[in-house]
């Protein structure tokens, strides 16, 4: 699984540092860090991090070519 943020979107909320501390991170009051590559475990959480986002910056998916035959 791979996300994506539209930090240009991005106000800072932190709704997702919250649900998925592993994954995001706020540095300062509105500079988001994040890991592009979502670790193994952390799906379900980035999920709901990414559906809790108020202002639907995150954006979650599969790296081209997994799942093809």
């Amino acid at each position: 699984m791979q996300i994506v943020v539209d930090l240009n979107r991005c106000q800072g909320y932190a709704q997702c540092v919250f649900l998925a501390p592993q994954v995001f991170e706020l540095h300062g009051e509105e500079a988001l860090m994040f890991t592009p590559t979502v670790p193994d475990g952390q799906h379900e959480r980035v999920r709901r991090a990414a559906a809790a986002c108020p202002v639907q910056a995150i954006l979650v998916g599969e790296p081209a070519g997994v799942g093809a035959p």
